[in-house]
Parts: structure tokens; C-alpha cells; sequence
């Protein structure tokens, strides 16, 4: 690289930060503006029916809108497009538009990614490995994987290469969003936001560090190897001579991912609408969420982020999860916290519903007559992969949702990594077209992590089995 072109390089580098803080500012203030000043329009319109249809052409056009912003700008704005589109979350708009991002990260071209590998391990590529796959196997904001052999190994591995200088653009990215959320939260939405990106600030600082996830993936496979006569999901083992903090080696696992395997199936002449697609994928979820259960509940050292590009299926139906760099370490009180929670919400109860979001730190305040009720619903929609009785959508914005109706004013950071993962697997559920309540499955080792912890008697114990009983049999 010639003088001229490195300081053209480097002056580049320099204001990219500045250009991408303009081009989100430009957009954002553009897309709120925009519902506002809807907001004011539609309240002229008396008649229900034009009412929705207006909602439904103000949300298409935001939704092209934040399109083209997480399209354009990429990187953190990919993991943006992920989290909001949901289909029990964000507009049906929103969702239909942004679900099409969320494997759209651009690849690092093989030569650059040759350098990092070589600058990392400080060894010539072809001394190390026998073959690599030039093309990615995928590519996401942070890094990409590459299918590799090393010299003297029968088996594949899966190269993980992070994307040079992705961290500056991404803390640059992360620091306008908390500016945005804080400016709302003040002004607009009655929920702790701005914690919510403090949370995302601290856990995507922490996917740079591969060494890092290296551990986490060796401590997790460790806990649910030893814990189990065999583990729900499979993790890969990590090859520990060859890891640094942006490049990781790690076993390849043979797997077709988890949104296509209806197509899978049938290549294999297997009726995704049949009795046995429909069995495989209740063993699926049911698998994937009692990993969670065991990690969250038993453990409190969790992966947190089981998004369906991070998730395989392989022979038998059994199930692989990818990505270990977003982890976390809940503390013992918010653990147990959240054991006690999943009791209420699994045996339908308020009181004790309300009694645990005062135990987590949740502090809320009721703006309707039956708090407890609404507080039951609110639970049940953040922290349950079924929705509560009678909705059929989470409507956030809705001045009929339990969030409108019980106003969240300080929400604990340590517990948005519990409802975002809780958010995913429930859109898998839906994705899958299956009803299916974590809380129901994760009982009795929310029973077992209290009773443990000295929280619940053999007589609590005895009473609780007692009355699953009865409502078992209906009485």
C-alpha cells in the first residue's frame, strides 16, 4: 500500500464514525417524526376500520424506511433488524419487511481475511491448515465462519474470523441508539429502554473477545454433558491451541439450520404438515428449551442468543447451537428471582407474580383497577413462550397492552438477556407452529433451583405436586 493511499485510509477511518452518527440521526429523526405527525392525523378519523388501514400504510412505510437504514448502514443495524423483527413484537409491517436482513451481513473478501488469521496465530495459513474454504459458510456483524481441515486431522473444523475495525462502527452505532432510546423513554414510551441498551453496550463489547466465548462454549458444553445422561443440544468442542481473541477454531458440526428444514424434509419425501414433522418439531423446541431451562435455571450461565441462524438441526432431530458470544452470568438473587416467577406464571398465579417482579428489582407502576391481573399477563408476555390466555399478538404500543396498562419504570439490565432470549424462543415456537410454555417444561427445575436454595419445604414440594394434579385432572 503506497503513502498516499494509507493516509487516505486512515483519514477515512477517521470520519466514518462521524458519517454513520449523521446517516442514523438523518433516518431515525425521520422515521419518528413521521408516526407523530401520523399520530395527530389519524386522531380525525372517527371510523375504526379506516383507522387501522391507516396504521397498517404508516407502518409500511416505516418499515421501508428502517429497511433501508439497517440495509445501508449494516453491521449493528443487522442485529437491530433481528431483535425488532419479531412476529409477536413489531408491526406485522415491520416484520415481513426486516426478516429478510438478518443473514444479509457482507463477507470480508479471503485476503483480508488471510491476514487477520495469519497476524492472529502468527503462522502462514498453509502451514495449518490442509484445505479452507475461500467462500464463508456465513457471515454476521461481528465475524464470519469458514469450513477448514488442519494438517494431520481427518475431521473438519469451522473457522471463525472477526471483521476488522467492526468494533469502533459497532460502540459508534450502540452509543446513538442509547442517546435515541433515552430521548423516547423521557418523552414517549413509559419502559425502561435505555437499560436495555446499556445491556446490548456491555454484551456486544464482550463478542470481540474470542478467548472469551472460547470459555464460555467449554463451560456450558462441560455443564450440560455432566448434567444430563445425554445433552439436549450439542455444542461444539473448541480446538484450544488455535484460539485468540479474533480468530476461534472449533469442531464442525454436519447440520441443515433450523429455517430450512422444511425444505429438508421434503427433499426427503417427508409432508412438512405431517404427523412426523410435526412430532420432530415438538422434540426440537422441547429439546432447545430444556437446555435453557437447565442453563438459566440450574446454572445461571446461559447462552443468550438463540436466534435461528444459530441454531442446527442434525440426524435424528437432534440439535446443535452455534455462537457462544453472547453469554450470561446471572447473579444468584436474580436466579432464584426468576425461579420463584416461573413458578407464578406456570401455576397461573398473580400474587406471587407481583411479589417477584418486586423481588427482581422490577419496579412498575399501575395505571389500571386490576393490577394483579394485568401484572400476571405482563409476566406471561415478557417472561413465557406462550402468550397469555386470549392474545393472540404481542401489541406493545397498544393502549390495551399490559406494558400501557402497568408502566415499567426501572427494569434490571442483568434481566433483558433472560427476555430477549425468551423473545427468540418464542418466535421459534411460533415459527414452528407450535404452542408451547417454557414455564409449564422449566417447573419442576425452578422447584428443584428454590428447594435447593432452601426457598421451598417437602411440604411446599408436596402441596405444589398435589395441585398440578389437580389441574392436570381438571378438578
Amino acid at each position: 500500500m503506497s503513502v498516499q493511499s494509507d493516509f487516505q485510509e486512515k483519514v477515512s477511518a477517521c470520519f466514518r464514525p462521524w458519517q454513520r452518527s449523521f446517516q442514523f440521526w438523518v433516518r431515525a429523526v425521520d422515521i419518528y417524526t413521521g408516526y407523530k405527525v401520523f399520530q395527530l392525523r389519524v386522531g380525525f378519523e372517527k371510523d375504526v376500520q379506516k383507522q387501522e388501514a391507516m396504521w397498517e400504510r404508516q407502518h409500511e412505510v416505516a418499515a421501508e424506511k428502517i429497511y433501508n437504514m439497517c440495509s445501508d448502514l449494516g453491521g449493528f443495524f443487522l442485529k437491530v433488524a433481528q431483535l425488532i423483527g419479531k412476529p409477536d413484537l413489531a408491526p406485522a409491517a415491520w416484520v415481513r419487511r426486516l426478516v429478510t436482513l438478518c443473514d444479509q451481513a457482507p463477507a470480508t473478501p479471503y485476503n483480508v481475511v488471510r491476514a487477520v488469521l495469519e497476524k492472529e496465530l502468527n503462522q502462514n495459513v498453509d502451514e495449518l491448515f490442509e484445505s479452507f474454504d475461500f467462500d464463508p459458510l456465513g457471515s454476521a456483524s461481528i465475524a464470519q465462519v469458514h469450513r477448514a481441515r488442519l494438517i494431520g486431522d481427518k475431521r473438519d473444523v469451522v473457522v471463525k474470523v472477526q471483521h476488522p475495525g467492526v468494533q469502533q462502527l459497532m460502540m459508534t452505532d450502540i452509543h446513538n441508539l442509547q442517546a435515541f432510546a433515552l430521548y423516547l423513554q423521557k418523552i414517549d414510551i413509559k419502559f425502561d429502554i435505555y437499560s436495555l441498551t446499556k445491556e446490548i453496550e456491555k454484551q456486544i463489547g464482550y463478542e470481540f473477545n474470542f478467548l472469551r466465548e472460547a470459555d464460555a462454549m467449554d463451560r456450558i458444553r462441560r455443564f450440560l454433558y455432566e448434567n444430563n445422561k445425554k445433552s439436549p443440544v450439542m455444542v461444539p468442542r473448541v480446538i484450544r491451541d488455535i484460539v485468540t481473541r479474533r480468530v476461534l477454531v472449533m469442531e464442525y458440526i454436519d447440520g441443515t439450520p433450523i429455517l430450512k428444514l422444511g425444505d429438508e424434509m421434503a427433499k426427503r419425501g417427508i409432508s412438512p404438515d405431517g404427523k412426523i414433522a410435526a412430532v420432530a418439531r415438538q422434540n426440537i423446541l422441547k429439546s432447545l428449551s430444556l437446555a435453557y431451562g437447565q442453563m438459566i435455571l440450574r446454572s445461571g450461565f446461559f447462552h443468550a442468543d438463540p436466534h435461528p441462524g444459530n441454531i442446527l438441526i442434525c440426524k435424528g432431530a437432534e440439535v446443535a447451537l452455534l455462537d457462544y458470544g453472547q453469554v450470561k452470568d446471572l447473579p444468584e438473587n436474580l436466579r432464584l428471582g426468576y425461579a420463584k416467577l416461573i413458578l407464578a406464571i406456570a401455576d397461573g398465579n398473580a400474587t406471587t407474580a407481583k411479589e417477584s417482579f418486586k423481588e427482581l428489582g422490577i419496579d412498575t407502576l399501575s395505571k389500571c383497577e386490576d393490577e394483579q391481573k394485568e401484572m400476571l399477563k405482563l409476566a406471561q408476555g415478557m417472561f413465557d413462550t406462550k402468550l397469555p390466555p386470549g392474545v393472540k399478538m404481542m401489541q406493545p404500543f397498544s393502549e390495551e397492552s399490559s406494558v400501557k396498562k402497568i408502566a415499567v419504570e426501572a427494569f434490571p439490565e442483568e434481566l433483558f438477556s433472560i427476555l430477549r432470549t425468551l423473545q427468540i424462543l418464542r418466535g421459534l415456537s411460533v415459527g414452528l407452529g407450535i404452542s408451547h410454555s417454557c414455564a409449564e417444561q422449566w417447573r419442576p427445575i425452578a422447584e428443584e433451583a428454590l428447594y435447593n436454595a432452601g426457598r421451598l419445604t417437602d411440604i411446599d414440594m408436596k402441596r405444589s405436586h398435589r395441585h398440578r394434579t389437580r389441574r392436570k385432572s381438571g378438578k
